[in-house]
This record gives structure tokens, sequence and C-alpha cells, in this order.
């Protein structure tokens, strides 16, 4: 009869029955045992937590507020990141693809004022009440922002799309923005400046604590707080630190409280919080700064290598080495002498053979004698791959595509492109829609105050004040830059095909557009009876009497027998 098979422990020893009763015994009794691997398997019960395996064994990050972890080394992570911006392609071009995607040249607002809330007050407040607001208010908005005179503009620099262009950089950037409001009541004249509300943009490092204090329970970084962590005030100084030649003002802040007693907003800090309870922005380049920054050396590397390539392109070469030489001219005495001779004959021999056609010198080549190359980058592999790869990662951060970051679409199908687009479609609405409603918005708010004071806007009687609903007043959305068509003929056939569904409106495809949708049909019809007037047939794209789908499909192709019937 066989013996029954045995387990041996580590020392080749067999394991007795009590030892592996004693095992099972254990098993039985459910005892934890936590982590996947490791040593201490019993003692965590979560692999994150095990500060003895290798992988995670010299990771320690602390738990600290979003303050302490931001303030400290705000200006250092700021400077790195406008370094890059300054001097990687790759950087400056992400922040101007961004910023072309969403501010672009024109910002444009269109007022839809809560006539439906309004209407709470007042049954004056309607439709046709809310068009008519709407077109006054655009009407007086487009003059003041984009005033020739640039009164929009404490500096009187830029309009209010640049200001607001210029605002969206130093949140990419730097991590925050800030515009601070002016009552400028002195430069209204004949003119001069329409309105006194006027905005200046303030470079996020002078926002800081007064004399370069440390933190308190009521100052974070130049933001001072309240009993309910309420931004009350900002402590910004009279000039950046690093001017020199404004040494004096550099060391004085001055306190600008975020609203007035009367409510009107002086203040519009923005930045994209990543935790309750921060205070201040972070650079959306923090997670790839290392990986940009060795990305930068790596490109520098293979320029140098392909410049020492480009240098030492050619060289020539002999057949014959020191041994060789010897051997043949059966000099073993004077060993050197006879490699000398031998180097003297070939220069000599290349002397006395100068030739040259029209200017260009022929190369001759002794006997033996030949030419070799240098592999461009000293033979080094393709860095385009390794390159790419480490952009893509910049782009995840940015919440762009690949292709946007790198600009090389030759291995991007249609379909690619367009999912891509999709995905990126949606970083540029949320930053535009933050956008609009911490900075944008409000400055609009703040100036429509003083056409209310004016009465230059309609309203119904019994109409709350501006100060009551400012809210509804203001409400509005906001045209940035076109969206554009990957394949303009499928996806207009797509946008048709949404509207005769009842899937979307003219209104919104009009805006992805960064069209004013009544606009757009003010101008066909002023079109379309030019054409009437002048005679001209009334074009396709006008429906004659057809749906929008009907329109959209492509013609039929005649058959080859109907074009054979034609021809005969």
């Amino acid at each position: 009869m066989s013996q029954p098979p045995a387990l041996l422990n580590s020392s080749g020893q067999v394991i007795s029955p009590l030892t592996i009763a004693r095992i099972r015994d254990g098993g039985r009794r459910g005892r934890m045992t936590g982590s996947l691997g490791g040593v201490n398997q019993n003692f965590f019960p979560y692999d994150a937590a095990d500060w003895t395996s290798q992988e995670l064994g010299g990771w320690y990050p602390q738990v600290r507020s979003p303050d302490s972890e931001i303030n400290i080394h705000r200006d250092r992570i700021a400077g790195r990141a406008r370094d890059l911006r300054r001097n990687d392609p790759w950087a400056s071009g992400a922040i101007n693809r961004i910023l072309d995607s969403t501010i672009g040249a024109s910002y444009r607002f269109v007022s839809k004022p809560d006539y439906r809330a309004l209407r709470l007050y007042a049954r004056g407040f309607d439709a046709v009440w809310a068009n008519e607001y709407r077109q006054a208010l655009e009407a007086l908005w487009r003059t003041y922002s984009e005033d020739l005179g640039h009164y929009n503009d404490v500096n009187r620099r830029l309009t209010v799309s640049q200001q607001f262009r210029l605002a969206l950089g130093h949140k990419l950037v730097d991590g925050e923005s800030l515009i601070v409001a002016q009552w400028r009541e002195d430069r209204i004249a004949p003119g001069a400046a329409t309105y006194a509300t006027c905005f200046e943009g303030i470079d996020p490092d002078r926002l800081s604590n007064p004399n370069m204090g440390p933190d308190t329970r009521y100052m974070r970084n130049g933001v001072q707080l309240d009993d309910d962590d309420v931004h009350v005030a900002y402590h910004i100084r009279k000039a950046h630190q690093f001017d020199w030649y404004n040494a004096t003002e550099s060391m004085e802040w001055e306190p600008v409280a975020r609203e007035d007693p009367d409510g009107w907003r002086r203040v519009y800090h923005d930045y994209d919080a990543d935790r309750f309870g921060q205070n201040r922005g972070v650079s959306i380049f923090a997670p790839a700064l290392r990986s940009l920054k060795m990305l930068a050396k790596l490109y520098g590397t293979k320029l140098q290598a392909e410049n020492v390539a480009a240098a030492f392109g050619l060289y020539v070469t002999s057949p014959y080495d020191f041994e060789m030489v010897r051997q043949a001219l059966d000099s073993e005495d004077d060993d050197e002498a006879a490699f000398g001779w031998y180097q003297d004959m070939r220069s000599e021999f290349h002397s006395e053979r100068d030739l040259n056609v029209n200017g260009v010198r022929l190369s001759t080549l002794a006997p033996g004698e030949d030419i070799k190359s240098v592999a461009p980058g000293g033979g080094q592999q393709d860095i385009t791959p390794f390159a790419h790869e480490m952009l893509r990662g910049f782009s995840v951060a940015l919440g762009t595509s690949a292709e946007e970051v790198h600009n090389d679409y030759s291995d991007s199908s249609w379909s690619a492109a367009r999912a891509g687009i999709v995905q990126s479609e949606k970083t540029y609405n949320r930053r535009c829609d933050e956008f609009d409603i911490n900075t944008a918005s409000p400055m609009i708010a703040t100036w429509l105050e003083e056409p209310f004071e004016r009465n230059e806007l309609p309203l119904p009687r019994n109409a709350p004040s501006y100060l009551e609903m400012r809210t509804a007043y203001a409400r509005g959305r906001w045209l940035g830059v076109a969206r554009g068509w990957v394949d303009p003929v499928a996806e207009r056939q797509g946008v048709v095909l949404g509207l005769d569904a009842g899937l979307s409106t003219l209104e919104e495809e009009s805006a992805k557009q960064g069209l004013d949708w009544e606009e757009t049909l003010e101008q066909r019809s002023i079109e379309f009876h030019r054409m009437e007037e002048l005679g001209l047939p009334r074009p396709q794209w006008f429906g004659n009497d057809q749906t929008a789908s009907e329109v959209a499909q492509k013609p039929d192709k005649p058959s080859a027998r109907a074009m054979r019937g034609q021809l005969s």
C-alpha cells in the first residue's frame, strides 16, 4: 500500500498532522487576512495603508489643510508655471489653444432676464418685455465693452473681452485671476467715458499678507476672512514685489473690501477649488511640471546630438591600421616612422589632386580609402513616440485631447478626432461656465447697476429695484468662439436632423458657433428680400416648402441607364 503524500516545511521536514490541524482550525475561526500581500497581512485592512511593502514603504504624504498645502509654496509653483509658459512651446501652445477655444477675441453677452421670477412682482414682465429689454441692454453693453477709448479699463488698454482673456490666462497659469472694480466719475465727459464703472486687472502675485506676515485665523495669503470664512477683503500690494523701481509701493498694502456697504461688488477673485476651505488657486501645470521640464531637457539633449552629427557628418577612413602598415613596409625597427610615411603619402595624394569644376571641388580618395557618414542624432532612436506619450499625460491634466497638444493628427481617424473633441468640449464648457459664474456675469451685474440708476432700460410699472432682483435682471449667457466642424457636411446634417426632431433649438446651435440666432434670422431676411428686389430665384437653403431634413439630404445620383437615355 502506497504512503500518502507528505507536506514539507522550508527545512525539508515533514509537517506534523497536529500542526496541520492547528492551521485548519485557525482558518475556520475566520482570522482577518486584510491585505492581499505583504508581511503584515493581518495588521492592515487596506493595502493603501501598508507602510511595510516595497511599493508604499517610502511614501508618507502628510494630511494638511488646503491653505497649508498651497499658500507657502504658491509663489514657487506660479514662477515655474510661468517659466514654462514663456519658454516651453508645448505649454505655451496648450494655453493659447484653451484661450482660443473659450474666450477667443470676442466674448459676447446675450441677455436672458428671468421674467418668470420678475412676474411675481409685476404682471408687466413677459416674453415681449424680455425681448425689448434684451435688445436695449445688449446695445448699451456693446457700446461700453467695446469702447474705442477703452474706458472700461482703468488702465485704458483693453476691451472687456481682452480683459476676460487675460483673466482666464492668469487663472490657468497662476491658478487664479483677480479683477477690481472702480468708480471713476471724473472720467465721464463728452467724447470720454459714458459710465463711471471701470475694471482693473491685478496680478495675483500682489495679493499677499500685509508686511509679508504668516497666515492667521482671519488672514490667508492676502485674503481676509470673517467668522464664517467668507472673503470680506483682499490685501493687495500697491506694486509688484519684484519692481525695484517701485520699491516703496511694493511694501505697502491696500485692503479692498469685497463689496461696498450698498452691495456694489468691487473684487472678483476666481480660482478652481479642489477642496473645501481653499482660499487660493493652483496652476493647472502643477501635476505636469516635472514631466514637462524633463521633456524639455530631452529635447535639448536630442538637439545637441543632432548639432554634433551635423558638424561631423562625413569622415574618410583607411583600411590600413598601424600593424598592417608596419608589415607591408617591412620596417619592424622603426614602426612609427613607417606609419608616418604612410600618412604623409596620403596627405601628398590629396594635396596634389585639387580638382574642381566651376569652383566646385571634386573629392578624390587615396587607394583603399572610403567615405563614411554619421547617422543623424548619433544613431539614437526616434523620440516621437515617447514625446507623444508624455504629452498625452499633459493633455489629460489640461482636459484636452492629445492631438490638440502635440498637433499631430496623422494617426487619428475621423471618429477618434471627433471623440476627442467631444471630451475636450466638456472641459471647455466647464471652464467657460465657471468663468462666467465667478467673473464675467458678476462684472456685468456690477456695471448694470449704473444703467438702472439712469433709467436707460425699459421697465414695467411696479418693477422691483435692481438691488432686489439683481440676479434676475443680470441673467444671461456668454457666446465665445465657434466650435467649428471636423466634417462640415455630416455634422451640419446632424444639426438639421436634431432641429427637425425637436432635440435642439436654433438658439442652442447658433450659440455653439458663436452666433446670435436672432441676428442670423434678421440677416437672412435682409438677404432674402434683397434677392427678391434683384429678381434672383429663391435660394434652396430657404426650404422651398420642404423640411430642413429634406433640404439637407444629398441629391440622388442618376443611374448609368438614365444618363445614357439623356445622351441619346
